[in-house]
This record gives structure tokens, sequence and C-alpha cells, in this order.
């Protein structure tokens, strides 16, 4: 018999902005029935967005009472506007057994992966995608009509530092087409749910000394 894990996964997913980490978790979790984590962010809503959908669209006000009420389970500000990850989308559902999955920039991906809550500890794993090729990378950022050219320069450049990270994580994978990158992603799901650290020991064994 297989035993029940201890907790969920909880997927944590950095790349550059245009690696498709945000296309890749939402694909990933549609076909392994895991929840995407909502981000919470002060930036205005763009048009075609939702809130509760594409992030919890909250004043800067709300934000910071939430930090300081210890609500959110990472927080960072990026390009003067803040963003975190509250506790509710993540920690009741790997405690239910549920895969969590999180697109992060590598700032919320550092203070996850030394966040003192055990929880957090025993389901984390961390992925960094990388963008096949710089001339790819220019492409996508550039194909993304909402943004400025000023605004894509300083993304362009927060891209090359965020690769800089790729190190720092469990796992890099070279990004290909969208269906590739899921079915390796997949794998590494598949794979972190063998880890021993996830299970609470072998069933049917009792009595065996393990």
């Amino acid at each position: 018999m297989t035993p029940p894990p201890v907790t969920g996964l909880l997927g944590v997913v950095s790349g550059p902005s245009g690696s498709g980490k945000t296309t890749l978790c939402r694909a990933a979790g549609l076909a392994e029935n895991a929840h995407y984590s909502i981000s919470a962010t002060t930036r205005p809503i763009r048009p075609g967005e939702v809130d509760g959908r594409d992030y919890h669209f909250l004043t800067e006000e709300d934000f910071l009472r939430r930090v300081e009420l210890g609500e959110f389970l990472e927080h960072a500000t990026v390009f003067g506007r803040h963003y975190g990850t509250l506790k509710s989308e993540v920690l009741p559902r790997l405690a239910r057994g549920q895969d969590v999955l999180m697109d992060l920039d590598v700032q919320g991906a550092a203070a996850v992966r030394r966040h003192p809550d055990e929880r957090v500890r025993l389901a984390r794993f961390d992925v960094f995608l990388l963008p096949p090729s710089m001339t790819e990378l220019k492409a996508r950022l550039a194909g993304r009509h909402t943004d400025a050219p000023d605004v894509q320069a300083r993304r362009l450049a927060a891209a090359l530092e965020e690769i800089t990270h790729w190190s720092a994580y469990d796992y890099t994978l070279p990004s290909g087409s969208r269906d590739e990158d899921l079915a390796r992603f997949r794998g590494l799901l598949a794979a972190e749910r063998l880890r021993s650290r996830r299970y609470g020991g072998p069933v049917g064994f009792e009595g065996a000394g393990l």
C-alpha cells in the first residue's frame, strides 16, 4: 500500500520576465490538479485582468496592513509596486495534501527557500526556467505590448540580472516549447512526490523496526 504524503508539494518556479513561468504553472496546475497560487499586488489592474484570477489587487494600505499582521508567506517590492503570497493561498492546501504551484521572482523564491516554517521546508522545491536564448528573450519581452519601451528596457536588464541566480535553484529547466516545458516539469513533480521526507513512514510494516 502506498503511504500517504505528510504534505502536498510547494513548487516554486522562477524565470525572467517573458520566460513563460506563469503559463507553465497554470498549465501544470490544470494537468496535475494542483492549486496555482494567486499573488497579491498593489499595481493597477490591467485591461482584461480579473481580481482573484490574475492577482489579488490590494491597496497599498491594505497590503502593508497584512504585512504587519504576518499574513504573507513572502513579499517584495518590484518596480515600485508590492507583490506577495498570502499564507491563506498555500498553507491550508499543503496541510490537506494538495500540491501548490507558485511563480515568483528571485527575491520571492529566496524568501520561501529560507522560510522557517517546517511545513514549507517539507513541501518546497524550486525550479529556474531558463530562456532558450538572448534573442528569444528579447522577442518575448518585445511582444508584451502592454509595456512602454522604457519599461521593456528595464525588464530586459532585470531579466539578465535574474538569470545570474539560476544555480541557487534545485532544478534548472532550459525552456523549449510549451509542451516540452510542461512535460519536463510534470516529470519533476512526479520525482518530488517520491522524496522520502514527504512520507510519515512505510505502511503495512508495523513491528518490523522501521
